[in-house]
């Protein structure tokens, strides 16, 4: 991509006319339509249904929250044996290839589909698992040489195979076999059936007690742990040093660990000294030999991207070499690109135990990976069904206080002199203050919308608009920032009479909206008005569950 560093002089553009461009016959990666036919077609997908209506009767802990220690070593923890017997009784699918398993507290999905597509470029069969799923379950699993999810009929006809065994297992266990054992057992033996080269394996909660920690030191291939954060914290032994000590049991006896990072000093030590105890050699993406930099941003052929140099010269444990320029990544911030290299050395890894991978194929799979409702910039067309003409929408999944402040900076980065509005909506077990203050610090919004969605299905999770409310009226006392709060923007034209009230001055507009479709159209309305001649982007974020939702109202309309 030649002169690729003007781009970010070009992203200061106040109308980031560059959006506009974004026409309906742009070229889009066949990984990305993919992910669309999938929200188009899956909601009438009766065999899809099938399987997780039967999923949907064991206990879903992405629905109820997960219980105090689950994730830890303890007697409060997961049984692990319980997924063990599962697996036996299915024939133990997952010893049949191997595995690179990957935990972390952020950036483990992403780090897993850009090594999942760096080992398709290469040509082998790769078996994908990750969670959670924006619209169709069946996106957790994608299986073969393309990065598509795993097609209805294949599940079904699977799930109707070994169904027999899964009620089996689910009476002996007194049904405490949950809806994520199961679907990973699912996943696994949907691997082997396919005879997959490598499976991509993505931890669920933490990484010693989940149901993806079945795999042997004789099955690793390799063990990758991107972050450490405070996610899941209770469940997790309620600090950062038991978070690191669970997610470290993904390390297996001789297998190379990857670490991303960057951690904290005393935590990297912690799971370094579990590398040490098991005899594992361990690389860091955070080495001094790492200089990978972000050039800028562009449009190429009709897509964002953004200009990386990746530069690996790794000489600990393991010796890790590679430089590849110019790599244009479809998925945007600083985040991803240290999501990317965590991706490379892991893929380096698996060159030095002998896997053929070509540095062409590290930079194909690198640039192909695209995920929903990351950094997600909609299409022109979809803005249209939404009806927010004229204003740029941004999609990202975030909700910790890590990945709030990996958005704003890619929003200080990516929407630079934009006119910002946000739409939230999370679920009940975050850290909301953490949350709310990494995105008001540094960035000012016109308008911030609270709302409230289903989390995995249902309501027990979400967090009421009106929580988040108070939660940011606290936030922006603390932090010196005037606004003015209004109960209900569903009456749009009132709605307006309180945006014009505010005029030009810099307060911010507090709402609270139960309608995610009104929460949109007051968005695009206080833009309207208040950016003039700039352009305007409408930032929707808080959980992934949001992010399905929207989409979701793309494709019905």
């Amino acid at each position: 991509m030649a002169n690729m560093k003007v781009f970010t002089s070009f992203y200061r553009c106040a109308k980031l006319s560059w959006y506009t461009n974004l026409e309906s016959n742009a070229r889009i990666p066949s990984s990305f339509l993919g992910c669309v036919r999938t929200l188009c077609l899956d909601s009438t997908c009766s065999k899809t249904q099938e399987v997780v209506e039967y999923l949907d009767r064991l206990k879903n802990f992405e629905k109820s929250g997960v219980p105090e220690n689950a994730g830890t070593e303890t007697d409060d923890g997961f049984d692990l044996g319980r997924m063990k017997r599962l697996m036996d009784r299915l024939g133990n699918p997952q010893s049949k290839y191997k595995t690179v398993h990957v935990a972390g507290t952020k950036g483990k999905g992403s780090t897993a589909a850009y090594l999942s597509s760096i080992l398709r470029a290469e040509g082998y069969r790769v078996g994908c698992y990750t969670s959670p799923h924006i619209r169709t379950i069946r996106e957790r699993m994608s299986v073969g040489t393309q990065n598509e999810p795993v097609a209805a009929d294949l599940l079904y006809s699977l799930f109707l195979r070994i169904r027999k065994s899964l009620d089996q297992a689910v009476a002996h266990e007194s049904g405490l076999l949950s809806h994520f054992e199961v679907l990973t057992a699912i996943a696994f033996t949907l691997f082997a059936e396919k005879k997959v080269d490598i499976a991509v394996v993505e931890a669920g909660l933490g990484g010693a007690r989940d149901a993806t920690n079945i795999i042997s030191s004789s099955e690793l291939a390799a063990a990758v742990i991107t972050t450490i954060g405070k996610e899941h914290l209770a469940a997790l032994g309620g600090s950062l040093e038991s978070i690191a000590l669970a997610k470290s049991g993904i390390i297996k006896h001789g297998c190379p660990v990857i670490l991303g990072g960057p951690f904290l000093p005393h935590i990297e030590q912690i799971i370094r000294d579990k590398a040490l105890s098991m005899c594992s050699p361990v690389v860091s993406a955070c080495d001094s030999g790492n200089r990978s930099v972000m050039n800028g941003f562009g449009i190429i052929n009709g897509e964002p991207r953004q200009s990386c140099d990746i530069r690996l010269h790794i000489q600990k444990d393991i010796p890790l070499h590679i430089e590849l320029c110019e790599v244009n990544l479809s998925m945007l911030g600083h985040h991803q690109l240290q999501n990317a290299v965590t991706a490379t050395c892991a893929a380096l890894c698996l060159h030095d135990q002998g896997w053929r991978i070509a540095d062409g194929s590290i930079r194909s799979g690198l640039e192909s990976t695209q995920m929903l409702g990351r950094s997600q910039i909609l299409k022109k067309e979809e803005i249209e069904a939404l009806g927010l003409s004229g204003s740029m929408a941004l999609l990202d999944g975030a909700h910790t206080q890590e990945s709030a402040k990996a958005l704003a900076n890619t929003i200080s980065t990516v929407c630079q002199n934009s006119r910002l509005v946000l739409v939230v909506a999370m679920a009940s077990d975050k850290d909301h203050c953490g949350f709310a203050k990494e995105l008001l610090t540094g960035l000012h919004f016109e308008a911030v919308f609270f709302t409230e969605v289903d989390i995995a299905g249902d309501k027990s999770r979400s967090t009421s608009a009106l929580f988040l409310k108070d939660i940011w009226i606290k936030t922006c006392i603390e932090l010196g920032i005037e606004f003015i709060y209004e109960e209900d923007v569903s009456n749009l034209k009132s709605f307006d009479g309180l945006i014009h009230s505010v005029g030009n001055s810099d307060k911010m507009i507090l709402a609270v909206e139960s309608s995610l479709t009104n929460c949109l159209r007051a968005s695009n309305r206080t833009l309207k008005a208040r950016t003039g001649d700039q352009s305007g982007v409408i930032v929707v974020t808080g959980s992934l569950h949001i992010v399905s939702s929207v989409l979701a109202s793309i494709h019905k309309s």
